[in-house]
């Protein structure tokens, strides 16, 4: 009998077209793709509405370039979903309700709560698409792994954060309540995302793929948790 790593790593080591032939990998991967493609034209919005608040010439250019790049992202997203026969539009869809309502609830007042928003809020749905990532078939972990790499706004934010309490050292607890608060939305947001697409949550918890139980998935998020908590501290933020 396979042990559930075999599993997994049956899965992993395979293409896409040999993975796509089992329909219910194929609906999770077009979940994720779709989620991921939202995330990423929602990033773009939201960066190129940041450099509107930005204080200077530079930082606006900044920005400008980092949105540029997450649309570039969606733009492979959207690509791959219709090379695998999937309506990019319909697969996003599922998940824009969440997602805006998600924005809506933390909304940033000014400069720097948008920068720790999309410091502290994108990494964490990017660890829980990483996650997520070491499940899927070599073709699409690539591409999902790519997807998310960094566009420059780490460190951009991390920099202009420590200024900014450095200068003003109060702004640092607003921030760090702030940061709090992302975290707990953010999380809800993932877990909704897993809870309300079944394929997706049957590939996690180990149906598909295999190699995941329920006890690995309150695991991952302690990963997750522990992850912010490294990145308050480069913000010079308490956790």
């Amino acid at each position: 009998m396979d042990t559930p790593q075999e599993n997994a790593d049956s899965i992993t080591s395979l293409d896409w077209e040999k993975a796509a032939a089992d329909p219910q990998y194929r609906a999770a991967v077009v979940d994720l793709l779709g989620a991921l493609a939202y995330g990423e034209l929602a990033a773009f919005e939201r960066l190129a509405e940041d450099a509107k608040l930005a204080p200077t010439l530079d930082d606006k250019a900044a920005l400008a370039a980092m949105a540029s790049a997450e649309f570039h992202h969606f733009a492979q997203l959207r690509d791959r979903l219709a090379a695998v026969g999937a309506e990019p539009t319909e697969a996003m869809q599922p998940f824009a309700a969440a997602l805006e309502e998600f924005h809506r609830q933390t909304a940033p007042s000014d400069w720097l709560e948008g920068l720790v928003k999309a410091y502290v809020g994108d990494a964490i749905a990017s660890d829980f698409y990483r996650e997520v990532a070491a499940r899927l078939d070599t073709d699409t972990r690539a591409l999902v792994l790519a997807v998310l790499d960094d566009t420059g706004h780490a460190s951009f934010a991390v920099e202009k954060v420590r200024a900014a309490i450095e200068a003003e050292p109060r702004v640092g607890g607003r921030l760090a309540l702030w940061a709090r608060r992302l975290m707990g939305e953010a999380l809800s947001q993932a877990q909704r995302v897993v809870a309300d697409r079944d394929a997706l949550s049957t590939m996690l918890v180990g149906g598909v793929a295999g190699g995941f139980d329920l006890a690995e998935v309150g695991r991952m998020f302690t990963r997750i948790t522990e992850a912010h908590t490294k990145r308050m501290a480069a913000l010079g933020l308490a956790a």
